[in-house]
């Protein structure tokens, strides 16, 4: 198990220290700062946290706006048994060497459990540089886990969230524009030449597809997932503060199905709300403003009882594609909107 050293403390310290003597005062520190993590999707498994994040390194490719410089190559699980408890890294979950069918780029994943078994969902391009979702499985939550030797069929582009209803359905959301492809997709179908749209397009739409029993496959086509203004509109291109960009989540509260995802180019993380798992959902408003940093992507998990936003945020390098994740409790309003959180004070 890899822990935190003492020279780690002494910087997270330092950083502490930094954000207070300057203008932004962060609301939370970094979960670890001896690796950088970014992408953070949180579960509770056995009565204990386990954060599936992106691992970011520095790579030395020059940034540009498909991504390239995020050149992520394996998974590390983070788990601890409270928050603001010690967190552990856990070490070398998936290593891109070990996943038969990928080329590059093992972007932001998240993680699933059934009947004994654990699995671990992630994006990565395959050896014709198209992004796919590939599937791999454990018996622990940290891993390893051993991924299956081809990605999910009719799977494409990044960020799958899968989410279990109720009913113990479990459904995947996934997609991602620019460097993420969703714009070379229609219909299920890849065009190398999709363009992304105009601004007064209607905006790509993310996707949903219902699991199999084997969690391996999709029962389904993926679909498209409306996200719509009060009167019931889809968003326009140029809508880019509220419309979809990538990083999906689905959660549940009171009976409702809250969508969640970020804005990309103006860095919001909003959310809408349905009645079903595959919408349309309407539109409320922003869970998380801009952080420092370019990207943003989230989860959103209950635990003991409070609710709870996984982020991340640039605080240890002030490089954009060297991040750090971190968490801060979530509130609902009575009526069951959520209340806005700036990471700063």
């Amino acid at each position: 198990m890899l822990r935190h050293s003492t020279t780690a403390l002494l910087l997270l310290a330092s950083v502490a220290a930094f954000g207070q003597a300057g203008k932004k005062k962060p609301i939370s520190q970094p979960l670890v700062t001896h690796i950088y993590t970014a992408d953070p999707s949180a579960h509770v498994f056995n009565g204990k946290i386990y954060v599936y994040p992106s691992h970011d390194y520095e790579a030395g490719i020059k940034e540009d706006d498909l991504g390239s410089h995020f050149a992520m190559r394996d998974y590390h699980i983070l788990s601890m048994d409270s928050i603001g408890g010690k967190v552990t890294d856990n070490g070398t979950a998936l290593d891109i060497k070990n996943v038969p069918w990928a080329g590059r780029q093992m972007w932001a994943p998240d993680a699933a459990y059934k009947n004994g078994t654990y699995y671990l969902y992630f994006p990565v391009k395959d050896k014709q540089d198209i992004f796919h979702i590939g599937v791999a499985t454990s018996k622990s939550p940290a891993g390893p886990f051993k991924a299956e030797p081809t990605p999910i069929t009719n799977s494409f582009s990044i960020d799958p969230a899968v989410f279990k209803d109720d009913d113990g359905s479990y459904y995947m959301y996934f997609g991602g524009i620019w460097g993420g492809q969703l714009q070379k997709w229609t219909g299920n179908k890849y065009d190398a030449n999709g363009p992304l749209r105009k601004p007064t397009e209607q905006a790509i739409l993310p996707r949903v597809a219902k699991l199999n029993a084997d969690m391996k496959s999709f029962a389904e086509y993926p679909r498209e997932i409306k996200i719509v203004d009060e009167h019931g509109k889809t968003f326009l291109e140029s809508n880019n503060d509220k419309r979809f960009f990538e990083a999906s989540w689905m959660h549940k509260y009171k009976g409702k199905y809250y969508f969640s995802y970020s804005t990309g180019d103006t860095h919001n993380i909003c959310y809408a709300i349905g009645n079903s798992p595959y919408g349309p959902f309407t539109y409320k408003g922003i869970v998380l403003k801009p952080v420092d940093g370019w990207t943003n992507h989230h989860s959103i998990v209950e635990i003991k009882g409070k609710w709870y936003l996984f982020y991340h945020d640039v605080q240890l390098s002030g490089k954009t594609h060297l991040r750090n994740v971190k968490v801060t409790e979530l509130k609902y309003n009575p009526d069951g909107t959520i209340q806005t959180i700036n990471a700063y004070q």
